[in-house]
């Protein structure tokens, strides 16, 4: 099987396969659980689409259990997933990050369609947003960037839950990208200064 990052990602983003990766995020599941989590997904259907996860390494079996004479099934995704410690981080390949990024992605997709499937949504109550920002940074001002944003976030992530504190999804991704281009704008090949 194709495992490419283009194939993962055509893999993934699939509404059955996208709820799966959800479901299996930050915990482990057995197919069981699965099908109870997901109730309006058929049964061959699930299975179907969770072994093509498998397959294609987004989802990988962690453990495997006897149950009365069969044999039961643990599922979870690979190696952190969505959220890979420095350890795992420090030995991932390409392909690693490929698979993780995805699941990362599907996972947001899924939370947001769950969101918006909701009876009553109010995009500035429930304080929901999204934005690109490209910024200019040297390395020193980078590391300030992640010293400062841990300083913010570390106490909140303490925070217990109480009746009156809503979970709130906030996720990251801060990557390089590539700088604008700076030649020319204009055709080389035209002529230019005719009337």
């Amino acid at each position: 099987m194709d495992t490419s990052p283009h194939r993962w990602s055509d893999l993934a983003l699939h509404p059955v396969r996208i709820r799966i990766l959800r479901t299996v995020a930050g915990t482990r599941r057995t197919t069981r659980d699965l099908a109870a989590a997901l109730p309006d997904v058929p049964q061959a259907t699930l299975y179907r689409h969770l072994a093509t996860l498998v397959r294609a390494g987004l989802v990988e079996v962690v453990e495997q259990r006897r149950v009365g004479g069969a044999t039961e099934r643990i599922y979870a995704l690979p190696g952190g997933a969505v959220t890979p410690d420095a350890t795992a981080l420090a030995a991932a390949t390409r392909e690693d990050h490929a698979r993780w990024f995805t699941a990362f992605v599907s996972s947001l997709l899924s939370e947001f369609t769950r969101y918006l499937d909701r009876e009553h949504i109010d995009y500035a109550a429930d304080g929901v947003g999204y934005q690109q920002l490209v910024l200019h940074l040297s390395d020193a001002e980078l590391a300030r960037l992640a010293q400062d944003l841990s300083a913010l976030l570390l106490p909140l992530v303490g925070h217990e839950p109480t009746a009156d504190r809503i979970p709130r999804l906030l996720a990251t991704v801060l990557l390089p990208v590539d700088p604008p281009h700076t030649g020319p704008t204009h055709d080389p090949d035209t002529t230019e200064g005719l009337p």
